[in-house]
Order: structure tokens, then sequence, then C-alpha cells
């Protein structure tokens, strides 16, 4: 069934379908299973990649940290494309079923190049220092497989959560906030269980059985992810493509510039402003006022059509998309500040190298995967946001009278000082691993393992779990409450392209770290030999500088009570638009 619409208007068109025997939680089980296919499918792979471009490719280990910091921010940058074609273009079902295809010929031709020996160089002696390099053709072949794998993904991450949502939402049912409310606990609980899954038995696949049945289970899985969602089909609500947020930013800039002759009209004008109909919202706000004159109605006969919407979109906006251009404007250089955050979390390399040298036994004859230490994170991330919101909020509110316990300001920076803390113990137990290796003997055997267990890695790991539980979803309600209901989902938009920027930011630094103008790489392939403590200390002196770049961003930006009381003169009930988010 096809409905016209949008997220920001779901209210409005799901009504049309109120008797339609599609929707509802007969659909349930398809989407969720789609997604928890496809994140069990995808995460394992990245998490232990670069052992496979070192120990198969033969690359160095600083080339295969920078492929996989482009692979990340490629991945990043996706979803804001995958976002724009579904609400402008395809629509939201069609832009999920092909994501789901595209990630499954990416990881097909992943498989074949574990499975097919010409597809890769051919196995040598790694410490011997003798291995070629892989010639053209497979590097594209790899490459290939990366770039359809991040579209695929740029195509379901922006899509997923809210497709479902369209499903359950029907304001008119009394039981409407309970079943969405319960679609969302289920889909966030199948997310962090399918990402613990694959963090630990897709890794361990991986390292005990080696790549090819690692790679072709992961096919599998995205080959199940796929059948599930395509079965579905015919339950689903389809909403149909409509006007995309960034076509309103756009307008608003350019109708501003056309009309930037005009001088302001006096402040309590609003007949002068253009808004939308039964919109409290009539005035424009004083900051950033030369956006202002976007919304300045010229003439009345001309500028509006009988019903009061603009004639021609392009010279003359609304209100409401002023103000939204601004929000937007205003919160970047606080976004800019979780650029430097996103290195730190992005660090999935080298723990990954140091573990692979490192006693990683725990039980009997089971040892951890190299790859697997990074679920502590995720761990330590879902204990401390139930932690944090059923037993230290109430606490900390009576204290700073604020009903959400810290302020989304406190909560960033706290994230930005921990994951500055995480870097300084990755620095102090790197030194400590290199220490132990030379006075071993195994300055030239960097494969050898270091006689320190691989827990030492487990609060490094931690503290990065705190860091994101604190910034990123701090970061998240920050944007909810200083944008519009409409631009709920900018939030994520947002954080996904600081995630891309922090990957190439991240890629330059390995950079520097590998070269330093002609001398000693810190980041050799020889770990003992190379000093990957100074790396990690580089990474915690950049992320106390950010932390006093952040102090000066949040004073400059005053207080986030002021715009949230923008829009909440508003009072629009659009629940649709808030659990999306």
């Amino acid at each position: 069934m096809e409905m016209k619409g949008s997220s920001s208007d779901l209210v409005e068109t799901s009504g049309d379908v109120s008797n339609s025997k599609k929707g509802g939680l007969k659909t349930m089980p398809f989407i969720i299973a789609n997604e928890a296919l496809e994140r069990a499918a995808g995460v394992g792979l990245s998490a232990n990649m670069i052992l496979y471009l070192t120990k198969e490719y033969h690359w160095e280990n600083a080339t295969g940290a920078s492929i996989l910091f482009w692979w990340g921010s490629i991945a990043n940058f996706m979803p804001i494309f995958g976002a724009l074609l579904a609400d402008s273009y395809l629509g939201r079902y069609f832009v999920i079923a092909l994501g789901t295809v595209v990630s499954l010929m990416g990881m097909v031709v992943l498989w074949l190049t574990a499975i097919l020996k010409e597809a890769k160089p051919h196995s040598c002696n790694l410490e011997a220092g003798n291995c070629s390099k892989p010639d053209f053709g497979q590097v594209a072949l790899l490459f290939a497989s990366f770039a359809l794998m991040s579209i695929g993904a740029g195509c379901i991450m922006p899509c997923a959560l809210a497709f479902g949502a369209d499903q359950f939402n029907k304001p008119e049912n009394p039981d409407n906030g309970r079943i969405l409310q319960s679609f969302f606990n289920w889909y966030y609980a199948s997310v962090c269980i399918s990402t613990l899954i694959s963090m630990t038995v897709i890794v361990y696949i991986q390292a005990q059985f080696g790549w090819i049945v690692g790679f072709g289970v992961s096919a599998c899985l995205m080959l199940l992810a796929a059948a599930t969602f395509l079965l579905g089909s015919k339950l689903f609500i389809r909403i149909k493509a409509n006007k995309s947020l960034v076509t309103s930013f756009v307008q608003v800039v350019a109708a501003a510039w056309k009309s930037r002759h005009l001088a302001l009209p006096p402040v309590d004008s609003d007949e002068l402003y253009h808004h939308d109909k039964g919109s409290r919202l009539t005035i424009p706000t004083n900051k950033l006022r030369f956006l202002n004159k976007a919304c300045i109605i010229r003439n009345p006969e001309k500028d509006l059509n009988p019903d009061g919407t603009a004639s021609d979109p392009w010279k003359l906006c609304t209100v409401q998309q002023v103000e939204g251009m601004k929000a937007l404007l205003k919160v970047l250089p606080i976004w800019s500040s979780g650029i430097m955050v996103a290195v730190t979390l992005n660090q999935h390399a080298f723990p990954v190298l140091q573990a692979n040298t490192m006693d990683r036994h725990l039980v009997g004859n089971f040892n951890i995967p190299p790859g697997s230490f990074s679920a502590f994170a995720i761990i330590t991330l879902t204990i401390c946001v139930a932690i944090y919101d059923r037993i230290l909020v109430p606490q900390i509110s009576k204290i700073t009278k604020n009903p959400r316990g810290l302020s989304f300001k406190q909560r960033m920076g706290i994230g930005i000082l921990l994951s500055c803390a995480a870097q300084a113990v990755a620095a102090l137990v790197e030194k400590e691993r290199r220490v132990r290796a030379l006075s071993e003997g195994l300055a030239n055997h960097p494969f050898s393992q270091v006689n320190m267990s691989a827990m030492w890695l487990i609060p490094q790991n931690s503290l990065t779990g705190l860091a994101e539980a604190f910034n990123v979803i701090g970061q998240i309600e920050f944007y909810y409450s200083q944008f519009p209901k409409s631009m709920a989902s900018i939030g994520v938009a947002l954080l996904a392209l600081g995630m891309g920027v922090g990957n190439l930011v991240g890629n330059l630094i390995v950079k520097y770290a590998s070269t330093r103008g002609g001398k000693q790489s810190w980041v050799l392939n020889n770990l003992n030999l190379g000093h990957y403590d100074y790396y990690y200390w580089l990474l915690c002196f950049l992320s106390r500088v950010n932390f006093f770049y952040f102090i000066v961003c949040a004073w400059a930006y005053g207080s986030t009570e002021e715009q949230q009381k923008i829009w909440d003169v508003e009072q629009v009930e659009k629940e649709g638009d808030i659990l999306i988010l």
C-alpha cells in the first residue's frame, strides 16, 4: 500500500491506513530480524579486518589502519545519502531492500577474496619480510567489497528504525504509545545482542576456522536478512518519498540571497513574515538575522497562493524553515567538538594488533579472539546507560535541580574527558607491553606472544564505552532538544557525519605517526620496535585540547533552554517524529 508523506507527517498519513490489514505487530519479526542479522553479519567483519589486511594482503599496520579509517568514513557518510534517497525519491522500503541486496553483494565479493587464491597475494613468512604486495586487480576487488557494504549499510541505517515506526504509528489507537515503545525496546535489544554476538561468535569463527568459513557465515547471515525482509514485503506499509529537509535548507539560503537587498521589517510585524498556517511561531528570532529575509513577504498577491502557501518556495520560506536552518548552523561548533571523540572511538585496528601479541587465554584451551575485546566497550556502554538512567539520575537531579541529572553539555564534556582518559590508559598499557616484549628478547619477533595478559586491554575499552555513553548519547539528546520535532532525524545525521569526519581525521593522524617528517615511524609493523604508546599519547593530547575547545563552544552557544522554548511554543504533538529518533 502506498501513502504519500514523510517522517514529519506520520500523524496525518497514518490515519489513512488505520483500517488497513497492513503494518502492525505482524511486521515486527521481519523488520527486527533484518536489522539483527545485518548487524551480526557486518560488525564482525570490521572488528577483525585489520588482521585480514596485514596477514593476507601483507599491508603494513599503518596502511591497514588507514584503509579501515577510509572504510569507516565512507560507511558513515553513506547514511546521509541513503536518507536523502529515501525521503526524496524512492521511499524507505525500496531503499532498505536495495541496501540489503547491495550489502549481500559486498559480503559475497569479500568472501570471494578469501576463497580465490588469485584474489590476494601468495602466502609467505611475514616475519621474514619477503612478502609480495597485492596487485591492482586484487586491491580493486577488495575495495569493491568495502564500497558495496558501505553503500548497503548507508541505505539500511537511516531507514530501518523509521520504517519500523511507520508500521506501528496509529495515533487514533489508545495503545499506540505502548506498542511503539515495545517495538523500540525490542529493536534496540536485538541490535545490542546481535552486535555482541558478532563481536564474539563471528570473530571467534574467523579466528578458529579461518577467513573462508568466517566470511561465509557473514554472507549467509546477510542472505537470511535479505530473504526475511523481502518475505514480509506484502505486509509492510510503504510511505512514498516526499520533500527532503536538505531541500528546505537550500531553499532558505536561496531565498535569503535573492532577498538580500530587502530591509528587515520591525520586530513585531508578524504579518510581514510568512509562517505555517496555525503556527504560533510567527516572527523569526534576532540571531543570524540575515536569514530572516528569506521569509519576508514582499507582495502578498504574488508571493502567496490562495491557500496561504508560497507560490515559489525558492523565493519565500516560512519562519519555521528559517529557524530550523538557524538551529542547524548554531549547533555546528559543538558538533565539531565531537569529531575528535569519533577519532578515539574508532581506534579498532591497533588494539587488535596488540591483543594478537598478548596472552588471551581465558579458561581451559579457550583464547579470546583479538577482535573481540571491543565487545567490552559495548557491554560497558549498556551497563552505564542502565545505571545512569535508573540509579544516578534521581540522585544527581536532587543536586543539579535538573530532571535529566546532568545537562546535555555536562554529559558531552564528561564524555570528552573519558575519551582522553581512555587514550592515556591505552598509552600506559602499550608502554608496559613493549617494555616486557623487549625484556623477553622479542625485539625482532613481533608475532611472538608477550608474557602479559590481554585483559590489560579491558580498562581502555571500558573507558571508551563510558565515553560513548556520555558524549554520543549526550550529543543525540542535545540535537533533539535544539531542533523542531520535524528535524529529529537531523541529530542522527549529524552524528553519522561527525563519525565520518572523525575517521578522516584519524587517517591523517595515522599518516603523521607513520611518516613524522622522515623520522622513524611510531607505528612500525614490528610493534615491539615501534612506539604505539606515543601514538596514543598524541590522541590523548588532542583530546585534551578538544576538551578546552568544547568549553569555549559550549559557553558561546549559551542556554540550551532558550532554543527549546522556541520550538515548545509550537505545541505540536507529532509522536511519530519523537519516537523515530
